[in-house]
């Protein structure tokens, strides 16, 4: 089934063409980000209301309630997004790419970009190590063009949702923003990246993960998404942020069954992926947001302090939260990944494994299956033995800050749902992928 969605013609900014121009590695004019131009700078600024709880209608595409997605998607990000793509800010045409749902019973998305590879930004950063420090000289996002930004997303210092289309940028607060990402994988493709002044490194924190929920549960949507990709999980710049876009499919992972694993104090239930090509958890529920939100921050930092890489999937208007920890980078290094899996320049972060595949040749995508998409995830995981010793690291180092656990019961494996296939006719949604270019080193 062939996904069908807006096509709008784009060329490749004049002033983005050249990754060593002057004025971009210097970092000031239109293309700096940083306190030395900022000031009487202005962009709007979108101040969300911080929830206790999140609410998420589980509406089809034919269902979903327009209200809240006109008017903060639809109407903000993609408007936003369109008017970049008519100055030409993007360095190819994203909606020229061929997108289709793969046969089966899962669904897998295969799409076709063959230029994405060659067009996009070169790793600058060891990939062995989950944690290092931000380097200013390396590409980071205070070096990107002024006009790549869409608008200021904070929390509302008087508890209610405003819209300012031209509110001051105060450098010394540094402020979280929007941006788009100027090599897509899917129409409307941002970058969320929190406190950009502070240059956080690809690094994820109690606040940051909070923010990126926030901004998943102000969207109200099913169909938006944030992802996450550490170093060493085919993050490609060592700047902290967060992808996301919005998709009118299921994802594959969405649908995986899984079995409940435990119960923590705050109410949040942990489960595991089951009949799923990557293993992995899943956090979801919780008495308040913050509850839910800590529980997955802890763990990330779990892996992060032990060089594990991993990705995250926000899910469910921010309800359901997907943990992945992943080992293909390192078994590339180890030369334990077959030459017929890297001659397709695949690097699977969290949009792959989440089942939606971007293919760089075209023969992998005519010939796309099923089979091929879950031969490639399976590499990606962890092995059951492996997995058993992460998740109790995990485990432990929730208990360590004392979120608790309330039962350790298993309950039944459930039984994944039917995947139905979807025509899209949203102007806003098509599939999208994550895949970066980079060196693998074994991982310690």
């Amino acid at each position: 089934m062939m996904l069908r969605i807006k096509r709008v013609p784009t060329v490749v900014s004049n002033y983005q063409k050249d990754e060593n121009e002057e004025a971009r590695v210097g970092g000031c004019g239109r293309n700096c980000l940083r306190s030395c131009c900022l000031p009487g700078s202005k962009l709007p600024l979108y101040a969300y209301k911080k929830l206790d709880k999140v609410a998420c209608a589980k509406a089809s595409p034919e269902q979903e309630s327009e209200e809240a997605s006109i008017a903060f998607l639809d109407s903000l990000v993609l408007g936003q997004w369109e008017e970049r793509v008519q100055r030409g800010l993007f360095r190819y045409d994203v909606t020229a790419c061929e997108t289709k749902v793969i046969p089966g019973q899962y669904g897998f998305i295969a799409q076709l970009n063959e230029g994405r590879h060659l067009k996009k930004r070169p790793t600058e950063f060891r990939v062995d190590k989950v944690l290092q420090p931000f380097d200013e000289s390396k590409f980071n996002f205070t070096k990107v063009g002024q006009e790549e930004v869409l608008f200021q997303f904070e929390a509302s210092e008087d508890g209610e949702v405003q819209f300012i289309p031209s509110a001051p940028i105060y450098a010394e607060n540094s402020p979280s923003v929007v941006a788009i990402n100027v090599s897509p994988i899917e129409y409307g493709h941002v970058l969320l990246i929190p406190r950009i002044l502070d240059c956080l490194p690809q690094k994820i924190d109690r606040e940051s993960l909070l923010l990126a929920i926030h901004m998943a549960a102000e969207a109200g949507n099913p169909y938006f998404r944030l992802g996450y990709n550490s170093l060493g999980a085919f993050a490609t710049i060592n700047h902290l942020h967060f992808q996301a876009y919005y998709l009118a499919v299921p994802f594959p992972i969405e649908k995986a069954p899984t079995k409940k694993t435990t119960t923590l104090d705050g109410g949040v239930k942990i489960s595991e992926l089951v009949n799923y090509p990557v293993r992995g958890l899943v956090f979801e529920g919780g008495n308040t947001v913050e509850h839910l939100s800590n529980s997955v921050s802890d763990a990330c930092i779990c892996l992060q302090d032990n060089n594990i890489p991993y990705n995250v999937l926000i899910a469910d208007c921010g309800n359901r939260i997907f943990l992945l920890p992943q080992c293909y980078a390192e078994k590339q290094a180890l030369g334990e990944v077959s030459a017929e899996l890297l001659d397709t320049q695949v690097n699977p972060a969290v949009w792959e494994i989440s089942g939606h595949m971007v293919l760089k040749r075209k023969k992998d995508y005519e010939e796309a299956s099923e089979e091929n998409a879950w031969r490639l995830l399976a590499e990606v995981s962890l092995s059951e033995e492996r997995f058993e010793e992460v998740k109790a690291l995990i485990f432990e180092a929730i208990a360590s800050v004392g979120h608790g656990s309330e039962d350790a019961t298993q309950e039944q494996e459930a039984k994944p749902e039917a995947i139905e296939e979807v025509a899209t006719t949203n102007n806003s949604s098509r599939p999208d992928v994550v895949a970066g270019t980079q060196e693998c080193l074994v991982l310690q």
